[in-house]
């Protein structure tokens, strides 16, 4: 039997591939020898192979780049997406009706507070003005006269006075002249009691010739005048009383010269004069009762000054004149009529109440308009705000003063705002919708519901980067950072503060 390998034939080299000298020789392995039943891979391939490797680590890295910032903003933030731009409108109409002359802004104008928007006709406002500066003439004209008039009664007044303070004189000179006629009575009596005895006495003489006739005659005489002078003296008492207006005989028999300690309250004299200061008073502003006596009268118009200085007692009376103050009252009503119809006049000119922009513009010359009728809408740029619809299971964290980044999808990345929450709507949007959901019906759904939180801008500057009223926001709350400013950390706001009055300064 032939062994197989002594019966092959020897492979021949090609002279290409046999090498000059054999790695061996060099001291370097020998390259490894390609399986001679795999097919050799082509160089395109291999390439394209790298190229795939690097696109996929490329998308990797850019992955991690983009996927960790937002895993960590995830992480330490709240958002939602339900989230927009709101703002203050103020209508724009007018205070007075009027006809429209000139309309000076157009949709989407910026104005600013005090801008001029719309005129009204002002002609017919003027004719009022006109008649109100007339009255406010006659007005001022009446209290010129009132006052005169009131300065006649003050003169008149104190005449009046003096008159009383006479009466009351007089009243005292009649009780004093009454005493001393009381005591000239007596005396006369006592004269007719010593007349009577001498001529009781003479007449006993007579007879036994110890006193003569001529004497008797004389004594005789002397009586005679004493009862006549008597006579006259109680005559005089009698007609004193009857002028102070008592009886001329006292009824239970008192002395003649006893007066009733209330005589000057019934004294007609004196009763006449108070009557008439009274009514002068009265038309000075001063009431007395007609049950005050003249003296304690005066003594209260005394007490109108510390000092008791009759001409401040006037002159205080002058102001307070009802007479005077109706024609004040006159005068200010005159005042008020012409402010108002300068207020009127003015308000021809309708200007703009806020910085803003103007919108809803439905107004053109030749209009008529009318009170409250809205002719237009300023949208402000600068008093706004964003309000986001957080769902109920995202609201444990929130808090007043928590900062808050916003992305407007109208900046995009390009720009990013600033802000902290400043408040939470105190219901959630189903409740206040227009038609709330009815749950008792039956038909109940858990839905998750969303609350309307306010988020106030920082650093907000609308001439650089302005947000318009309804951009779409998504805000992202750092719930993990310290809340800042105005009630930082609290759910609800707290109680209204009211204003503090501050006095006026006494410097």
């Amino acid at each position: 039997m032939t062994d197989a390998t002594s019966a092959e034939p020897p492979r021949e080299r090609s002279p290409m591939t046999t090498p000059a000298h054999t790695p061996q020789a060099d001291g370097v392995a020998p390259p490894a020898q390609a399986d001679p039943g795999k097919p050799s891979e082509p160089p395109s391939a291999f390439r394209r192979r790298w190229w795939l490797w690097i696109v996929g680590g490329i998308f990797i890295l850019l992955a991690l780049v983009g996927g960790v910032p937002w895993i960590v903003t995830a992480v330490r933030t709240v958002s939602t997406d339900d989230a927009y731009v709101n703002g203050h409108v103020t209508f724009v109409a007018p205070r007075v009706a009027g006809q429209v002359t000139r309309v000076l802004v157009d949709d989407n104008k910026r104005v600013r507070n005090g801008d001029l928007l719309v005129q009204l006709d002002k002609e017919p406002y003027q004719v009022q003005v006109n008649i109100a500066e007339t009255a406010v003439a006659a007005a001022e004209a009446d209290f010129v006269a009132a006052q005169a008039q009131v300065r006649g009664l003050e003169g008149l007044a104190r005449s009046q006075r003096f008159a009383l303070e006479r009466a009351i004189e007089d009243l005292d000179n009649q009780v004093a002249e009454l005493r001393s006629r009381v005591a000239t009575l007596q005396s006369k009596k006592a004269t007719l009691a010593r007349a009577r005895a001498d001529y009781e006495r003479d007449q006993r003489l007579v007879k036994s010739g110890a006193v003569s006739k001529q004497t008797l005659d004389a004594v005789t005489e002397a009586q005679s005048v004493a009862e006549a002078e008597l006579d006259k003296a109680q005559q005089d008492v009698f007609q004193i009383r009857a002028g102070l207006g008592l009886p001329p005989k006292p009824a239970t028999g008192d002395d003649l010269a006893d007066v009733p300690a209330d005589l000057e309250q019934t004294y007609s004299a004196i009763k006449e004069a108070q009557g008439r200061l009274q009514q002068t008073a009265a038309q000075l502003g001063v009431v007395t009762s007609f049950n005050t006596s003249p003296k304690q009268m005066i003594a209260e118009f005394y007490k109108r000054d510390p000092q008791g200085d009759i001409d401040r007692i006037y002159a205080q009376l002058l102001k307070d004149a009802p007479l005077v103050k109706q024609a004040e009252a006159k005068v200010a009503e005159a005042h008020a009529n012409l402010d108002q119809a300068k207020l009127n006049l003015r308000y021809c000119d309708v200007v703009a109440e806020i910085d803003g922009v103007i919108t809803r513009r439905t107004v053109n010359p030749g209009n008529h308009v009318v009170v409250g009728e809205s002719m237009m809408a300023v949208r402000s740029l600068t008093e706004i705000w964003i309000d986001a619809n957080f769902k109920e299971t995202q609201l444990a964290k929130l808090r007043i003063g928590q900062p808050v980044d916003l992305e407007v999808d109208m900046y995009r990345s390009r720009q990013l705002f600033r802000g902290r929450i400043s408040g939470f709507t105190m219901g959630t949007g189903s409740t206040l919708a227009l038609l709330p959901a009815e749950n008792a019906t039956g038909n109940f759904v858990k839905v998750v519901q969303r609350l309307p939180v306010r988020i106030e801008l920082l650093d907000y500057d609308p001439d650089r980067t302005p947000l318009f009223i309804g951009l779409s926001v998504t805000p992202y709350v750092h719930v993990n950072e310290k809340p800042t400013g105005p009630d930082a950390g609290k759910v609800l706001q707290p109680y209204r503060a009211e204003p503090v009055a501050v006095a006026p300064s006494t410097q």
